[in-house]
């Protein structure tokens, strides 16, 4: 694809609005996919000269990559396999990621050695193929919105090749304490925070994650300098989860997950992937728990947990997704009899049924070790059926505007979840039904077109 230099609106991301397969018969298959970036660029409207780039994730996207094969609005970049998986799995996933959720377990790890700095020189190459790609698609004094931790370094670089360009980046997961921040070699650390440095304008989900990231600059670097800091908290769109949820194959699922779970019964719903810092473990533990303490709930309560296989080709989140497994076993045969399940597992990841099990849920466990945002802690309150009570953790994005309305969790504390559970069981069905229709309204507040029209906003109100 020839350079145009005429987008006048460029989003840059890891992953695409759109991915192919490779058929039977060679042909190539499109997928579009969602999220409030799709919406986000479609609300801007065809006529702003908007582009996506991204990069090929699959064979089938390298390959309409060599066929030139694409969609109008899309830029995907071949970046070669080997670079994109020590960017990608090497240093985003296994050390950036790991740092913003405080997942490492100390005495063993991380150890910043010599692979270390070759995956990221990885990740240096794959954020330079991003920065030139962009410089040669913008237009003069293009907006550029540079997404989240696989692309950091890419402002500053950016900034180098294009300064008449306007650049926000945005963060969609927590940033980690300084005290954990420091982890990292200070030359890396240094480098993060100069790429994104880069920028005009960065923007968070939350003000905790925001005044973080500031306070690693001050111990890292020389301020801000003139990039401005913003805050943008992703809400939940409520006319497509609305619209979605009744359509005929969630219908369906319905009928099928009200049998499975059985006539009279309440329900626990969770809906995550099976990511190190989404606490499923802990939550099994405290569903078991409620059980153990509370024996007045057997029979009358199942557990819906629908966890997602993420990241399957690292082995930690492999064992995760095992021990996840072995332990909703464990409770089924401590607890189970012919005519009840307690916890109804299910690992295929299946949109249809998630929306099913938002509808019937009475309590959405929502329990994570740390969280930028969390969408479905928004999701579950504006689809439940009856109104549904939240137990959610205060280590998520989310609490800080859902939080009076749900019942709250130390995540790490399996006794407080449990005894949580037990009271969003038993709240008054009136209050319950109150508390869901605020938690609704605070969950939709900022939903995704307008989340980015915010910060697009933003960006060309400064200096302007």
């Amino acid at each position: 694809m020839a350079p145009s230099h005429n987008a006048h609106v460029l989003v840059a991301s890891n992953r695409g609005p759109v991915s192919y397969e490779v058929q039977e018969n060679g042909e190539l298959k499109a997928k579009r996919g969602g999220g409030g970036l799709v919406s986000g660029l479609s609300a801007i409207g065809p006529e702003a000269g908007a582009l996506w780039v991204c990069s090929a994730l699959s064979e089938g996207d390298r390959e309409a990559v060599r066929q030139g094969v694409g969609e109008d609005g899309v830029r995907m970049l071949a970046i070669p396999a080997d670079v994109h998986a020590d960017a990608y799995n090497g240093i985003a996933n296994s050390v950036l990621w790991f740092v913003h959720h405080l997942l490492y377990q100390t005495p063993l790890e991380p150890s910043f050695d010599a692979e270390f700095r070759r995956q990221w020189a990885s990740y240096e190459t794959y954020n330079r193929a991003f920065a030139e790609a962009l410089a040669e698609e913008a237009a003069e004094g293009a907006a550029v919105l540079v997404q989240d931790y696989h692309l950091c370094l890419v402002p500053g670089m950016l900034r180098e090749l294009r300064p008449d360009l306007r650049i926000a980046h945005f963060s969609h997961t927590p940033w980690a304490p300084v005290e954990y921040f420091r982890m990292l070699p200070d030359d890396i650390a240094s480098q993060l925070l100069r790429g994104m440095l880069g920028a005009d304008r960065l923007g968070f989900l939350t003000r905790r994650w925001a005044d973080a990231f500031t306070a690693c600059v001050t111990e890292f670097a020389d301020g801000l300098g003139g990039t401005r800091v913003g805050v943008h908290g992703l809400g939940a769109d409520a006319d497509f989860l609305r619209a979605r949820s009744h359509e005929a194959d969630v219908e369906e699922r319905i009928v099928a997950l009200r049998e499975e779970i059985g006539a009279g019964r309440k329900t626990i719903v969770r809906v995550d992937r099976t990511e190190l810092s989404k606490n499923i473990v802990r939550g099994l533990h405290a569903y078991r728990r409620l059980l153990e303490s509370r024996p007045e709930w057997r029979e009358r309560v199942v557990h819906v947990a629908f966890a997602y296989p993420s990241r399957q080709d690292l082995a930690v989140y492999r064992d995760y997704t095992a021990e996840v497994q072995r332990v909703a076993r464990e409770i089924n045969d401590t607890f189970g009899t012919p005519g009840w399940t307690p916890v109804l597992l299910n690992l295929k990841d299946d949109f249809a049924r998630s929306l099913a099990a938002y509808r019937l849920a009475d309590v959405a466990l929502v329990n994570p070790i740390r969280d930028g945002m969390n969408l479905v802690a928004k999701e579950v309150p504006v689809v439940s059926d009856e109104g549904c009570a939240l137990v959610l953790s205060r280590e998520a994005g989310a609490y800080e505007e859902l939080g009076e309305d749900a019942i709250v969790v130390n995540p790490y504390d399996v006794e407080q979840t449990a005894a949580a559970l037990h009271e969003a069981l038993t709240l008054p069905s009136h209050e319950r039904a109150e508390r869901a229709k605020r938690l609704a309204a605070a969950a939709t507040a900022l939903p995704p077109a307008q989340w980015f029209l915010d910060q697009l906003n933003a960006l060309h109100a400064l200096n302007g």
